[in-house]
């Protein structure tokens, strides 16, 4: 299964054949920016087998780093040494950092995970192999560390990930560019971020780390960067346009003269070619691309879109865009009626309505709607007041959820629904089920008794979630339970056909005239990614397959919690009322184990409901800042097909 989806083109920069220097030019460490992580990883494996290839005296010197970031790219360099074009006996690798105090042999060091990504894959021998010690005794820790630098310094290579906060090793905010290779403490947000390798136990999570320092980086004759996902897209921004400061360590590589940056779309998707790339350079001016253009116009100046002037579009290097579609106020009344024409408070089409310039065709009335939830709650968090529209208004709603979502149970939550069987008179295992979360052991599978019992609280909340919008929880919410999932740990299995075969069965019984997925891309091995990418070879195998049905579906794509789509790229917008925000929210509530305590918090400390809120609340304002009528909130969403 080796498809990945990538967002649909909606216009932008004309890179063919504009000078590298033009390309870059806001750019202090240039970025190459490819659709997903897979062809950058391509990319970033050519350097590094050409540079291994090339090289002809000594060992070539290496380093490397462990986590998400560089996982499909140890997969190239494996596909390639078995393919024969590189072989790694003349290399030497240097890895950045390993917890401390910790044990290689422990599932979660970075020498195990080294290992288990690339090392004992490839033919490199055990002697060339250099990663932190975890285990010096602390009294000999410092005069180890010195020793380690002058190894590390001046390697060859370093090919590296960065932080969302702009981190490299364990270098955090602070680090500036005379670190060397050190023992660092670890701050209480990145031993949260780092909890997820340990049951998201942060007690049992590493408070220090060995890591080597900005300046033994600064040192490489070469550096690679590398960044993949929306959620770092502030920091590819902070490290490759802004200012050298110890608040985003990576930054200070700015220094280097022989450093670049891979990064996949959604990361660089805040760099001024993205944002803004006619400030850059010529482009192709889609429909889409024009209403992204104005829209930023209307952000610079602070004006709705029919106070703009001709002056405005001048002086912020929008006269291509005049030159191609002008005068401006025609272009001001065709991207508000454009956008106007996004709104719609029936999602699934008005009947018997002229629908020419609505989002959703009138015809069939009602449809088959198929709502997939990755997680147990994505459906109301993110689409939960069109989700109440559309069953309102007489459609036959189903939705999906691809995953059991049982990793994201507390133990307590368990125990706390045990009691209360026991105190219904149902059943005593309270003691039995306690015993059972005793035995779990930090970095290893949990017991799948256990889990079975957390995915039964999850889809308990769920199919309450369904009933309080009105529909049959037995017959319009489907439990799929996708193999990749079940993994009984934090690391999934790879998406195969059986997850894809599920989830054909599914849409062929359903025979769908409105599909919805999560086009959530934050994380490019994450969950979300995924299930969108399985849902889309089904329902593309289908297609091939014939399924007459497909002829007639439309694929409609959600944000999740953090981010919404940019108002350029939208193609439905559906207001929700004040009594539609409030029922949303209880429906939110109804996922009791995820409110308060949830497991996955991630840097926003608040609720899932108060993010959700946030986020559509501030859509609306955006809709009302650019002259369209007031609402409470608004969901938006884009069209694939």
């Amino acid at each position: 299964m080796s498809k990945h989806f990538t967002l649909p083109y909606d216009g932008g920069l004309i890179e063919k054949d504009l000078p590298a220097g033009i390309l870059h030019t806001y750019e202090k460490i240039w970025t190459h920016v490819y659709p997903e992580s897979r062809p950058a990883s391509y990319a970033i494996a050519d350097v590094i087998v050409d540079a291994i290839n090339a090289h002809k005296d000594g060992l070539f010197r290496l380093g490397l780093t462990t986590g998400s970031t560089p996982v499909s790219l140890y997969n190239e360099l494996t596909r390639r040494y078995k393919a024969g074009k590189v072989s790694f006996k003349n290399v030497e690798v240097v890895s950045i950092d390993e917890y401390y105090p910790f044990p290689k042999e422990a599932p979660q060091s970075r020498n195990h995970l080294l290992h288990e990504a690339l090392l004992d894959r490839v033919d490199i021998p055990k002697e060339n192999i250099h990663i932190p010690d975890g285990t010096i005794p602390q009294k000999d820790l410092t005069d180890y560390c010195t020793k380690f630098d002058t190894l590390a310094r001046g390697i060859d290579l370093l090919v590296i990930g960065i932080g969302e906060q702009g981190q490299v090793g364990f270098n955090e905010a602070g680090s500036n560019e005379k670190t060397r290779t050190r023992a660092v403490r670890l701050s209480y947000a990145s031993r949260k971020r780092q909890a997820g390798n340990f049951n998201h136990n942060i007690a049992d999570t590493p408070d220090k780390a060995i890591t080597v320092g900005i300046g033994t980086m600064l040192s490489a004759k070469k550096i690679i960067l590398m960044a993949w996902g929306e959620d770092k897209a502030n920091a590819v921004k902070a490290v490759a346009e802004g200012i050298m400061t110890t608040d985003c360590p990576a930054s200070l590589l700015q220094a280097h003269d022989h450093i670049s940056m891979y990064a996949d779309e959604t990361a660089a998707s805040l760099l001024t070619r993205s944002v803004a790339p006619w400030l850059v350079g010529p482009c192709d001016w889609t429909p889409k691309f024009v209403r992204k253009a104005v829209v930023w116009l209307c952000e610079i100046t602070g004006k709705p879109i029919l106070k703009l002037t001709e002056k405005d579009y001048l002086n912020n290097n929008l006269g291509e865009l005049l030159e191609n579609f002008g005068p401006f106020d025609k272009i001001n009344i065709d991207v508000f009626n454009d956008l106007q024409h996004t709104i719609t408070g029936w999602p699934g089409g008005k009947p018997n309505a002229d629908d020419s310039t609505r989002p959703v065709k009138a015809k069939p009335f009602p449809k088959t709607v198929l709502i997939f939830s990755p997680h147990p709650d994505d459906d109301v968090i993110s689409m939960g007041g069109t989700f109440i529209r559309l069953a309102s208004q007489g459609h036959d709603v189903h939705v999906a959820y691809e995953t059991s979502g049982n990793v994201a149970v507390h133990d307590d939550v368990v125990l706390q629904h045990m009691d209360c069987a026991f105190q219904l008179g149902f059943a005593d295992k309270f003691d039995e089920v306690k015993k059972l979360v005793e035995s779990k052991k930090p970095g290893e599978p949990e017991p799948r008794a256990l889990l079975e019992m957390k995915g039964a609280i999850r889809r308990s909340e769920a199919r309450g979630a369904v009933r309080s919008f009105g529909l049959n929880d037995n017959t319009n919410a489907h439990f799929l339970n996708l193999p990749f999932y079940e993994s009984d740990g934090i690391k999934k299995n790879p998406r195969t056909q059986a997850d894809v075969d599920i989830i054909k069965k599914l849409m062929n019984d359903l025979k769908p005239h409105m599909i919805f997925m999560a086009g959530d891309l934050a994380d490019p091995h994450g969950t979300h990614r995924v299930c969108t990418e399985a849902a889309m070879e089904a329902l593309e195998q289908l297609k091939e397959e014939g399924a007459p049905w497909t002829a007639e579906t439309h694929v409609w794509l959600y944000r999740g919690a953090w981010m919404e789509w940019e108002l350029g790229r939208v193609d439905m917008a559906v207001p929700l009322s004040p009594d539609e925000v409030v029922k949303k929210r209880h429906a939110i509530f109804r996922h009791l184990s995820q409110k308060d305590i949830v497991p996955f918090p991630g840097e926003d400390p608040r609720e899932f409901w108060q993010r959700a809120e946030e986020r559509t609340s501030n859509t609306a304002k955006l809709y009302d800042q650019l002259g369209m009528a007031e609402y409470q909130a608004i969901e938006v969403f884009l069209k694939l097909f």
